[in-house]
């Protein structure tokens, strides 16, 4: 009985916390941060940066001395002259030899100074891309997230108005029953109340697939009850429609990613030709080289006028005496190497004015971009102001409609032509309400004010 009771308890412990989990409402804070913490892109691009890292190293790494070391160990099988006798015989000699070199560029054209100034502007390059790709993934969260909500509000307004048509179904019958309106009224308003069910229907599919387009944007792995909050804390204000756009562009020439890109690019493209063309200035190199062998065969010596043999000195002793070392410099002139170097420095000349094309491109674009998006913004709100006021009337004459149905002196087509114009205009108002929101939320992102605040 004991053991009954505590699985029980387990099992709805379980099916409580489950539900909790699936009650969980994130926020558009949330969203943002799960997304900029999982996307597989900003993981890329993470990767992208720690890869220019490396290659800044690399550059660094090109000042410093090369140093490498040798060594081979040999056996000699055959025959050999026997240095006793001077006869050729069958015997087995070793021998070791060893050596190290260093070498070190004392003037390269000055290519490893602009090749390290290269790398650290493309580990900024590589920095401002994982940036923009943060910003954009920022943008498209957004974006799904007031979708959500507009999804949600006009289940609302599809929901509350199948709820009256319910009850002006109710009364329809009641007026029908004392003859007040005729029997055909009543089957007008069953057939627009199976409409509004279908718009229900549609509504909750829409909302359904807009919550799964941004589980998949946050690539949740588990997106079963996933839900977000009814409200965001986004602004809604006009304070940046208080802006002049070219106050806008000037900012945002100062933030925007972008641009900072492009300018990067420009400078590194800058570099790359220096370092092309310093492949036509000579190169001095400095070397230190050091070696030593060891033989392990016996060693023939004169004594008394009589050639013997000794074994061979220790190991260390031939290290020492056999030791030899050799240092310099080495100048290498380039002559003629079929127009490498030459097409190289025409090939980055090139790569160079593209660069300023594309900086000069990405300028206009800004410009062209947030002049329209001021466009946009003023005129999303315009066109909220004008639904807010058309749904004022529409509304009038709705419940104007409504009282005269109620006492039979509407028909039940104008009726439901009166219900549908009111129900269209909520739906505008919802609408123009988020394409708004959003639309402000771009200008702002210009402006350098972000989606959210860290």
């Amino acid at each position: 009985m004991r053991k009954n009771s505590c699985f029980s308890l387990i099992v709805i412990l379980f099916f409580g916390l489950s539900t909790q989990a699936q009650s969980k409402k994130w926020t558009l804070e949330e969203c943002v941060k799960y997304a900029l913490e999982n996307n597989i892109s900003i993981k890329q691009s993470e990767l992208d940066t720690q890869t220019a890292a490396i290659d800044k190293r690399g550059a660094l790494g090109n000042f410093l001395p090369s140093i490498n070391a040798t060594t081979n160990h040999s056996w000699n099988i055959g025959l050999n002259q026997d240095i006793t006798t001077g006869l050729l015989r069958n015997q087995t000699t070793q021998f070791t030899s060893a050596g190290a070199n260093v070498g070190i560029d004392i003037y390269k054209g000055l290519q490893n100074q602009n090749n390290l100034r290269k790398a650290n502007l493309a580990l900024i390059a590589s920095k401002y891309q994982l940036l923009k790709i943060q910003e954009d993934i920022a943008l498209n969260v957004a974006n799904a997230f007031l979708q959500v909500l507009f999804n949600k509000e006009n289940l609302k307004v599809q929901q509350e108005q199948l709820s009256i048509n319910e009850k002006q179904l109710n009364r329809a019958t009641e007026l029908v029953n004392v003859g007040s309106i005729p029997r055909g009224d009543v089957l007008d308003i069953k057939a627009n109340l199976a409409l509004n069910r279908q718009n229900v229907v549609a509504a909750e599919n829409t909302l359904l697939i807009s919550k799964l387009s941004l589980a998949q944007l946050l690539q949740l792995k588990d997106f079963e009850g996933f839900d977000v909050v009814d409200a965001t804390s986004m602004n809604e204000g006009v304070t940046i429609l208080s802006q002049t756009p070219s106050a806008i562009l000037d900012k945002a020439k100062e933030t925007r990613t972008a641009l900072k890109i492009a300018q990067t690019n420009l400078e590194i493209a800058q570099k790359n030709l220096v370092i092309a063309k310093g492949a036509f200035q000579p190169t001095i190199q400095g070397f230190y080289g050091f070696n030593t062998r060891i033989s392990y065969a016996d060693v023939a010596i004169v004594s008394g006028g009589t050639i013997v043999t000794k074994p061979a000195n220790p190991f260390w002793t031939q290290f020492s005496d056999n030791k030899g070392q050799s240092f310099g410099a080495q100048l290498s002139i380039p002559v003629f190497n079929g127009f490498s170097a030459k097409n190289n420095v025409e090939r980055s000349k090139v790569n160079l004015e593209k660069s300023k094309i594309a900086l000069e491109q990405q300028n206009l674009d800004l410009q062209r971009t947030i002049y329209a998006a001021f466009t946009d913004a003023k005129g999303a709100l315009n066109a909220n102001v004008s639904a807010i006021a058309a749904l004022e009337s529409r509304q009038e004459a709705y419940n104007y409609a409504k009282e005269k149905f109620a006492v039979g002196l509407m028909n039940s087509f104008d009726f439901n032509q009166a219900q549908t114009l009111f129900v269209n205009a909520q739906s505008e108002v919802l609408r123009t309400k988020y394409d708004y929101i959003f639309k402000i939320k771009i200008l702002e992102f210009y402006f350098g004010i972000p989606i959210i605040k860290n």
